[in-house]
């Protein structure tokens, strides 16, 4: 592609609502631009980005026996109300209504669709196993889209459903969709961890992520560098060291105007985790008392899987509705004596002894409260958060912790949505079962924005050459010389002929412009045409590398086809 024909509006400013460095470069680079909140239009160079990562996750697809489809992103109300979750998916589903009066939704995720669409087609075991898989528009209506396109209101997605007669057969194609993934995200170039998720609001009863490793990405994971054990914020256990202790007799005491755990803590001498922390909740409009260790935080996922509610169901209590139900002002709230309310407690709180708890009384607290003994509750095995030095709850070693975006996601559905939709196949003995279902999920504009999080410099982006928009650009310094433009032109054809995607810079602009571009959008093999072209005699660089080789020009054209297939071949 000669760039003076090309739509490339680079930038030389940062845009001033970009908060991470794809962000910032991705608009600057010309590769997206900014339509609305959270709504991005792709320019041709990311385009190019975009299709390239779909050419490699299409390919990983098809070599583990996912078919591809496409359906519509407009779907009926009915198929969500048969799997109940038109009402608990939450307002980040986009909702219409036609001329007829009938609601829609732009899919946020396709379960129920393809569900529906194979239901009355897919009647036999003989026909399974199947994956069927799309790369479609997603919407969610995001209360606060950020980060430009890896949070946004519209993106693209991969999707693949598969359906299986069994849960064996679930397992197998649960291994095929991990080991496609492996083999696209490799390809792509990422650097990425495979760790444990929450099934949240998909359901089933196992999820794994693919965790692309950034500074600035939103998630949390943690992991041990022990063992291979990794595991979401939302789903990574500990081992809590509790010391045990003969019980004492309980005590109320006078805690005057210390509503928080320090200042209870500092007043009375007593260490934090020796509290039992309640945390007031509304849920579905009901009030819920959840008790935690006083050190520690709630992760509210695991409290939510404990509840089976969805995250906008879930409220802090106000001040007002606290003192209603506890008789006390906020900061004083505890589990004894507390009637009419669910109260909730993590199991660590009843293995431990002489804990201190609010007194459901104003400036007061109770020291020397044991459960079972002074208060009960509904007892959950998990509800805290981890946090870096913890030991894993295997034991295989201390927890570290690291962000990331997620890029994809793997979940085993089992029955949840073919049972909800009454999707069912005849089994070999003539008996109606259920499909066995999988949902496999990868951001393909999320993957774009991780990529450039994990290589760029303070001159721009540094693309991996699988994704490169171009894999090389050729610069004519002057185009004003004839010389310089027949050398960079057959130089050009020369990389063309031999399935190079090159870019030739014959743009008439300053030189200085011209690399300040190339170096922004971050084309991996350069060659710069300039005052020894009537020898010809060129510059060769690499963007990840910067160093400057005068070469031959056929030296140059032959080491950059050798990298670029080198490059491909590793991939």
């Amino acid at each position: 592609m000669k760039l003076s024909k090309y739509y490339m509006p680079t930038l030389r400013e940062d845009p001033v609502d970009a908060e991470t460095a794809s962000h910032k470069l991705l608009i600057r680079g010309a590769f997206i631009r900014k339509q609305a909140s959270g709504i991005y239009s792709f320019l041709p160079l990311g385009q190019k980005v975009k299709n390239k990562i779909i050419d490699i996750v299409k390919d990983a697809m098809d070599h583990h026996d996912a078919i591809e489809i496409s359906t519509s992103v407009l779907q009926a109300r009915e198929i969500w109300d048969k799997s109940g979750r038109w009402d608990t998916f939450g307002p980040e589903m986009f909702k219409l209504t036609d001329r007829n009066e009938r609601e829609y939704a732009l899919g946020p995720t396709a379960e129920e669709a393809l569900t529906d669409l194979v239901k009355d087609e897919l009647s036999s075991y003989k026909q399974l196993p199947l994956n069927l898989y799309q790369i479609t528009d997603k919407f969610r209506d995001e209360k606060r889209p950020r980060f430009g396109i890896n949070r946004s209101r519209d993106f693209l997605m991969k999707d693949a459903y598969s359906f299986d007669k069994d849960t064996e057969g679930l397992e197998e194609s649960y291994r095929l969709m991990w080991d496609a993934y492996v083999e696209a995200f490799d390809r792509i170039g990422l650097d990425y961890k495979i760790v444990e998720g929450d099934t949240g609001a998909m359901g089933g009863r196992v999820s794994h992520e693919f965790i692309a490793l950034a500074e600035t990405g939103e998630g949390v994971i943690f992991y041990t560098e022990e063992s291979d054990y990794a595991a979401t914020d939302e789903k990574a256990r500990f081992k809590l060291e509790i010391e045990a202790e003969e019980a004492k007799e309980i005590e109320l005491v006078e805690t005057p105007d210390k509503k928080t755990i320090e200042e209870v803590s500092k007043f009375l001498g007593v260490p934090t985790n020796k509290f039992a922390k309640a945390v007031d909740l509304m849920v579905a409009g009901e009030p819920v008392i959840v008790i935690i260790p006083g050190d520690r935080e709630l992760n509210m996922a695991k409290l939510l899987g404990h509840l089976g509610a969805a995250e906008h169901e879930v409220e802090m209590m106000d001040d007002e509705t606290i003192e209603k139900i506890s008789g006390a002002k906020a900061g004083f709230t505890g589990p004894k004596d507390l009637t009419d309310v669910r109260i909730i407690i993590d199991e660590a709180i009843s293995k431990m002894t002489n804990v201190v708890v609010g007194a459901n009384k104003t400036d007061h607290h109770y020291i020397n409260a044991n459960y079972g003994r002074d208060f009960e509750g509904e007892i959950v095995e998990d509800l805290l958060l981890a946090r870096e030095g913890d030991m894993a709850y295997d034991g295989s070693g201390v927890l570290k912790a690291a962000r990331g975006i997620e890029v994809g996601n793997i979940f085993q559905l089992g029955t949840k949505y073919s049972e909800a939709l009454e999707a069912y196949f005849l089994d070999e003995n003539g008996k109606q079962q259920p499909f066995i279902m999988g949902s496999y999920g990868i951001g393909i504009s999320r993957s774009v924005s991780a990529v450039v999080e994990q290589n760029y410099d303070d001159n721009g982006i540094i693309w991996p050459t699988s994704v490169a928009p171009f894999e090389a650009i050729i610069t004519i310094v002057n185009t004003n010389n004839d010389e310089q433009n027949e050398l960079g032109l057959a130089i050009y054809e020369e990389l063309r002929k031999s399935g190079i995607d090159v870019a030739l810079d014959d743009r008439k602009e300053r030189a200085g412009v011209k690399f300040n571009d190339r170096d922004l959008i971050g084309v991996p093999y350069r060659i710069t045409v300039g005052k020894d072209a009537a020898d010809g005699v060129v510059e060769y660089s690499t963007r990840r590398e910067m160093e400057n080789a005068k070469i031959d020009k056929d030296e140059a054209i032959k080491t950059i086809i050798e990298r670029v297939h080198e490059d491909k071949s590793q991939n």
